[in-house]
């Protein structure tokens, strides 16, 4: 029953592309000084940035800060990006947030994530932007041992995880994603948070 709807949410997912956006184009662009280029990068992300700063740094007022500051280095430092080391939206996820973490830690407070957060949050060394559930995961958690406690997880669960703490989509838009309702998804969330919490011990 499990792999039928797995399978089942998995169909679904894939009638459900990602909304065609260059990203590597938008940098390249900014790196030339076109400003029209970080707008639409704005425009695309800052919401989810928004989203991943406001994990890290517990504090709306901070967050809209630190993404704002985010923008001003992914605009100043473009032309650093090099996609042999990595895709351009996973670049601007990292931007984002290793500026959160530095600007606590350079403010001398402790950056205040829950303990679900944190294991989310370490699930990652970089984004991929993918709109299969089913789609491979090991770019996106390289870290010792939650890296196998990832693993146990339902791949739709799995993702679920990485969406919501890594990419920074709300519960709504995890439930458009993935073409779940939005109860199941939240009930996914906590189910799985639960699960990771147990395996970390």
């Amino acid at each position: 029953m499990a792999g039928v709807l797995t399978s089942r949410w998995r169909l679904k997912t894939l009638s459900l592309p990602e909304p065609c956006f260059d990203y590597e184009a938008c940098l390249i662009a900014c790196a030339r000084g076109e400003r029209q280029a970080l707008r639409d990068l704005y425009q695309q992300e800052s919401a989810r940035l928004l989203g991943v700063a406001r994990r890290i740094a517990r504090d709306n007022v901070l967050a809209e800060d630190i993404v704002h500051d985010a923008y001003i280095r992914i605009w100043t430092r473009a032309a650093s990006f090099d996609p042999a080391r990595g895709t351009a939206r996973g670049w601007i996820f990292s931007v984002t947030r290793h500026l959160a973490l530095n600007f606590m830690r350079d403010n001398a407070r402790e950056v205040q994530v829950s303990e679900h957060s944190e294991m989310a949050l370490h699930a990652s060394a970089s984004i991929e932007t993918s709109s299969e559930t089913a789609a491979p995961f090991d770019c996106r958690a390289r870290s010792g041992r939650i890296y196998l406690c990832l693993e146990q997880l339902e791949p739709v669960r799995r993702n679920c995880i990485l969406h919501a703490y890594v990419d920074g989509y709300s519960h709504s838009e995890i439930s458009h994603k993935l073409g779940a309702p939005l109860g199941t998804v939240k009930a996914w969330i906590k189910r799985s948070l639960a699960a990771l919490r147990e395996c970390m011990g």
